[in-house]
């Protein structure tokens, strides 16, 4: 579990592999603090395990449905990822529960300057567009964001200027691909209602009545 507040930005020294699977060695320091293998670590919001680290990098596999749901398998020596360890308990939540575990991604189509704040638009596919509402949460990049505006296909959230210096969003361009992660409990929610509503045009049947218990 993570809080989407990113800890530093690290550099990709190399991904190893093919399109089915890889190795992804990145250079840091913040998160190498008493990193043992096995930890989890957020790279631009994925979660992945450490398997091996020295003194100013570590490394960790992608699997093939990470490779399909995120940008990483697009990344080349030199990039910079956000990264992020593992939230502990007694840690502050500054920012919302993520889990690290992307639901897709999507191109930015716009980015605009208005005040302090720069404002992104990204594209949205109808499958998480049941997942986001005004002012909820999302994490882009593994960055905790509040959703400023939703319009048909695109979401639209706003950066500071601390986020912009500390985070890789504020190097983006539209066209470039962010790693989308919905609300967790905007997701628990939509499923509930669904299944209500299944059940409740199903009536009560006998497979209702074994599921909680009755028979």
């Amino acid at each position: 579990m993570f809080t989407g507040i990113v800890e530093e930005i690290g550099v990709v020294r190399s991904l190893v592999g093919g399109q089915s699977s890889g190795a992804l060695t990145v250079d840091a320091v913040v998160v190498l603090e008493q990193v043992r293998l096995g930890d989890s670590i957020a790279i631009n919001g994925a979660c992945l395990t450490v398997t091996g680290f020295s003194a100013r990098s570590f490394t960790a596999d992608v699997m093939p449905e990470t490779l399909r749901k995120t940008n990483l398998g697009s990344l080349q020596t030199g990039d910079r990822v956000n990264l992020e360890r593992a939230l502990t308990l007694g840690g502050r939540l500054g920012g919302h529960l993520v889990t690290g575990h992307v639901d897709g991604t999507g191109a930015i189509t716009g980015l605009q300057s208005r005040g302090i704040a720069t404002e992104i638009r990204v594209l949205l596919s109808p499958e998480l567009q049941q997942f986001v509402i005004p002012q909820g949460s999302v994490a882009l990049d593994g960055v905790s964001l509040t959703i400023a505006a939703i319009e048909t296909g695109t979401l639209m959230v706003g950066l500071i200027p601390h986020t912009r210096e500390t985070t890789t969003l504020g190097d983006k361009r539209v066209g470039d691909l962010l790693n989308i992660e919905t609300d967790l409990l905007g997701k628990y929610v939509n499923r509930l209602l669904r299944q209500s509503a299944i059940q409740a045009k199903q009536g009560v049947t006998a497979d209702l009545l074994i599921e909680n218990g009755f028979i």
